[in-house]
């Protein structure tokens, strides 16, 4: 892969979450005929324990040898995180290339999650990141803590990904009409990604005086471009809603916009993404 290509970054850790990331990494990157890039990112600056007197009541002499000790140490880490980082990326990176994806890359690196993402974001045209990580899985926490963090950083598509793979089949978009939601209908239509899913499009909330001609249109681009489309216009909060007509339609991948700053309603101000998030139990794509 050549350091310009567009490709999909899978963003895996040492959990076993990782696995459906590399699953759905797969997914995307078959649907799409791009390269999958599974990135894994180790911290810059590991915790050491506290084996020894860390305190400053030491000779000069000692403080040397102390630093000297813990230098190695830290070094000795690193090596060790390196290299279970190639093991679990190689294991990865065969599970992806048996699930369809034909060119598949690894790369290992370290600093902070957000910025490292951020680097790589100008060849990246699909984020694919776990909802739960390594963190979560020690805190049962139901939403990891890097997700919101990351999301608002990224300005490219993110697909969240949930605890176990199933190939969509179906997609629901969450429509309310603005600006942000009228671009994720005409990515929807020109994506391969979609190609040959019924497309079921609600609008909910509090549904504005021209929902209906809204969701006409996102109905007819959707149409034009060859999708078997049905819609509902659906008042009620917003998130039970969605959440609802995922589970009741059998719904594989939610599309929807996330943490938008303009003074959008219901379902896309800031706090509502994170709702929903946690309400939906299937992978959904976020789209800046």
């Amino acid at each position: 892969m050549t350091q310009h290509e567009e490709r999909v970054l899978a963003c895996v850790d040492q959990s076993h979450f990782a696995d459906h990331v590399a699953d759905y990494g797969a997914w995307v990157a078959r649907r799409l005929s791009l390269p999958l890039e599974l990135l894994h990112v180790l911290d810059r600056h590991p915790e050491i324990a506290a084996a020894a007197d860390h305190s400053g009541a030491i000779g000069i002499d000692a403080q040397e040898q102390l630093l000297s000790t813990l230098s190695d140490q830290d070094e000795s880490r690193s090596r060790a995180a390196r290299e279970q980082g190639r093991v679990f990326l190689a294991r990865l990176r065969e599970r992806a290339e048996d699930a369809g994806a034909e060119h598949t890359d690894t790369r290992q690196r370290h600093g902070e999650l957000e910025e490292t993402l951020r680097e790589q974001a100008e060849n990246t045209r699909v984020f694919v990141l776990g909802r739960r990580g390594r963190s979560a899985e020690a805190t049962q926490r139901d939403l990891g803590r890097n997700v919101e963090r990351v999301v608002r950083a990224l300005q490219r598509p993110i697909l969240a990904v949930t605890d176990s793979f199933r190939e969509p089949q179906s997609a629901l978009i969450a429509f309310d009409g603005s600006s942000l939601a009228r671009r994720g209908v005409e990515l929807v239509a020109a994506s391969p990604l979609f190609r040959g899913m019924p497309i079921h499009l609600v609008m909910a909330g509090k549904l504005q005086r021209d929902a209906e001609r809204q969701v006409a249109w996102a109905t007819g681009v959707l149409e034009a471009a060859g999708f078997s489309v049905s819609s509902a216009l659906l008042p009620g909060d917003a998130e039970s809603v969605i959440a609802r007509e995922v589970q009741a339609r059998d719904i594989d991948i939610l599309v929807m916009g996330a943490y938008s700053h303009s003074p959008l309603r219901s379902l896309f101000l800031g706090s509502k993404t994170t709702d929903l998030l946690r309400a939906a139990r299937v992978p959904v794509l976020l789209l800046r």
